[in-house]
């Protein structure tokens, strides 16, 4: 099995100079603005169930990307096909759409003065991750697996060990002249291990480990035994009867509320009014505790760039300080949309309007540990998966259907399971009584232990 081969200088420059002139003959054929983002990489994939190989994927991909305006009208085409007349066809086509496209006022690409790029290294692309040979790459998956198997007699069955790395390009160039290339590198491991209780009940639960370089990952064997411990704590679970107790999300669901705010801080739903945060800048929003921010310029971060999805450098934004909504997260559209200036958030693929999208979003860590917190609880829940999606945007009603551990006497107790937990977004937030220190990323978004009171825990 082969390994990528590493791209030298003169490859990387020879993508440079092909989305400049893209961006070029792009104006050249009658726009009033370009832009061009080319995408390239390599993925491995292995599941490994039961001890054998049960899938191993590796792929390359490279694709190329236009938007061009004719005033103010856009449109945008793409490709895979880089021969001269695949990009004239990508060309030609969007130079065509563009002059039928209905007009928006509020279109267009970043002034020039807005765009550049974080300098020095970002730490965001090892090379590591395709250092293992193919049936080491393998073994990582199977250890993970065989670990999991091993750490307890009641774990009878596995939906698989996994073992995944992949490596991008992104260049991105404008008819203002930015021109602005990087490289990612990630790579993880994980464990589905299943459970049989004495009755014949089944539970499964999961644990995982991803970072940008293969030393930055756990051990196979560490990953496969929390994974062991997730999945047998829910052997034995029970429903309980209806009642409003403190609630404690552990650091995975914990995300989830914190993906609601950004949801309703996401300068689309803003302006469209589709969000309970529109109109809310400069008002207490969330308890005295609680500081949400958003950093695209953390070395090594999975949200971290050196400029976001328009060429406008990344950057640190604090959207919530001490319970006060400070900023929304913008993009160019959305920002003239609302009379404010782009956060650096844009995000896109190879086609369309460039999105919004977090950098490193985080809720600032406590003091206190998830033990501690679970202690000051006579009776409460402490969550640990959520089932399906139940936020309204608009009205910031809330309910999920939940799974979990009894806490009883400041411990963790009998698991529970087909219960959910109900509330609203507003009070939620507000809610929010203490917040703990294991803040650890495992993607962009990541957030501590969190405890909320006055939550409805709905069962028998």
């Amino acid at each position: 099995m082969s390994s990528p081969q590493l791209e030298s200088p003169k490859q990387q420059t020879d993508l440079k100079d092909l989305a400049q002139d893209v961006v070029r003959r792009a104006m050249a054929g009658g726009a009033t603005a370009a832009e061009c983002v080319i995408r390239e990489g390599d993925e491995f994939s292995t599941l490994v169930r039961l001890g054998q190989v049960e899938t191993l994927k590796e792929s390359g991909s490279r694709a190329v990307g236009v938007r061009v305006f004719n005033g103010q009208r856009a449109a945008s085409t793409y490709s895979s096909d880089f021969s001269a007349s695949g990009l004239d066809r990508m060309l030609k086509s969007a130079l065509e759409l563009s002059k039928i496209t209905s007009e928006d006022p509020f279109g267009g690409i970043p002034e020039a003065s807005q765009l550049g790029s974080l300098q020095g290294d970002l730490d965001l692309y090892s090379a590591d991750v395709y250092s293992l040979p193919g049936e080491e790459r393998i073994d990582y998956a199977r250890r993970t697996e065989k670990a999991a198997l091993e750490a307890d007699p009641r774990i009878k069955n596995s939906d698989g060990g996994s073992f995944d790395a992949a490596t991008g390009h992104k260049i991105f160039a404008n008819s203002h002249g930015f021109v602005g290339q990087y490289r990612r590198s990630y790579c993880s491991i994980a464990a589905v291990p299943i459970a049989h209780s004495e009755s014949g009940a089944m539970q499964r639960d999961y644990w995982f480990s991803v970072a940008r370089s293969l030393g930055g990952l756990d051990s196979p064997e560490e990953v496969g035994r929390i994974a062991a411990r997730r999945t047998v704590r829910r052997l034995g679970a029970r429903r309980v009867k209806t009642v409003q107790v403190p609630i404690v999300f552990d650091p995975m669901v914990a995300s989830s509320i914190l993906d609601h705010i950004f949801e309703g801080i996401n300068g689309d739903s803003v302006y469209r009014g589709a969000s309970f945060l529109a109109g809310k800048l400069g008002q207490k929003i969330a308890g005295d505790q609680v500081n949400v921010i958003d950093d695209g310029t953390l070395p090594g971060g999975f949200g971290t760039s050196p400029f976001d999805g328009e060429g406008i450098p990344t950057r640190r934004t604090v959207v919530i300080e001490n319970g006060v909504l400070q900023s929304y997260l913008l993009n160019t559209y959305t920002a003239k949309k609302l009379g404010m200036q782009t956060t650096g958030n844009a995000a896109r693929g190879l086609a369309g309007p460039p999105g919004i999208g977090p950098g490193n979003y985080f809720l600032q860590a406590g003091t206190k540990t998830p033990e501690q917190i679970i202690a000051g609880i006579k009776d409460g829940l402490y969550v640990t998966e959520f089932l399906g999606h139940g936020a309204n945007l608009v009205t910031g009603d809330y309910s999920r259907g939940a799974s979990g551990l009894w806490i009883s006497g400041g411990e963790l107790g009998f698991p529970v399971e087909e219960i959910t937990v109900a509330g609203n977004l507003k009070e939620m937030f507000f809610n929010i009584s203490e917040i703990g220190s294991d803040l650890v990323f495992r993607g962009a978004m990541a957030s501590p232990t969190i405890r909320i009171d006055g939550l409805t825990v709905g069962g028998e």
